[in-house]
């Protein structure tokens, strides 16, 4: 390849696409960044990175998803000591929710049967190896094939998937749970805010070495929902709840038509 001949002026060299970039402009987060793609998402990852990932999902879920006070609230009240509640988990990821909520249901005397399902051999791999429990069943699958072949169950519930999805997919997810929840759907993920990035971002700063946590954190942050927006798209029968640190909880409680 032939010598470039030295410029001039040498014009100063772009900055390097980083999830942080963006923070400068004044409209930063004003509009949902579809076009963003988190590295877990990309199917050749680094294992090792992904593997660990995975292993610190607990820790984020605690802190930021709060499912133990989604549990308290609103799915131990739907548990039986004498009958058993069936809990379907849409995309499941390295699968410590699923773990978690068998955990807490048996801890409670309460029987709770869960399915996890995600699409990413890779997930479904690492729950079976490292998020085994006897009350939960983890399987490689889209929302989609479970309501082809007619799957019912009393709870449906996903975590940090609908920043995920474009509307229309969004549209498809809410029909899928629809057609299966016979008691309530808890869809929980980040909402939308420049706060939200700024505290992540120095949060996670320090720690979290070797994995994607930060720099995918920060692009979930960028391609979430607000409230306003997730109203806009809901048909009939769904509400969405923010709850602290800002979450959006999309919620139905589908009935007896269901069932």
């Amino acid at each position: 390849m032939p010598e470039r001949a030295p410029e001039p002026t040498p014009e100063p060299a772009p900055e390097p696409a980083h999830p942080e970039q963006p923070l400068a402009s004044p409209r930063f987060l004003a509009v949902r960044d579809q076009k963003a793609r988190e590295e877990m998402d990309n199917p050749h990852c680094e294992p090792t990175k992904l593997a660990r990932t995975y292993a610190q999902f607990p820790l984020i879920n605690a802190v930021v998803s709060r499912w133990r006070s989604v549990y308290k609230q609103l799915i131990r009240p739907l548990l039986s000591t004498t009958h058993t509640t069936t809990l379907l988990d849409i995309g499941c990821g390295g699968g410590d929710i699923p773990a978690a909520l068998a955990r807490w249901a048996a801890r409670d005397g309460l029987s709770l049967q869960i399915t996890a399902i995600d699409p990413d051999p890779r997930a479904i791999g690492y729950s079976r190896a490292h998020s085994a429990h006897p009350g939960v069943e983890f399987r490689q699958a889209h929302s989609s094939a479970l309501v082809t072949e007619g799957a019912v169950y009393d709870v449906v519930i996903s975590n940090h998937m609908l920043h995920h999805l474009s509307a229309a997919e969004l549209t498809d997810l809410l029909t899928d749970s629809a057609a299966m929840a016979q008691q309530l759907v808890v869809h929980s993920d980040i909402a939308r805010s420049p706060l939200a990035y700024a505290l992540f971002s120095v949060a996670t700063w320090p720690f979290f070495p070797g994995s994607f946590i930060r720099h995918d954190g920060l692009i979930s942050i960028r391609r979430s929902y607000t409230a306003a927006e997730l109203r806009t798209q809901l048909p009939p029968g769904w509400w969405v709840q923010s709850a602290r640190p800002w979450r959006n909880l999309l919620r139905s409680t589908p009935g007896p038509q269901h069932v």
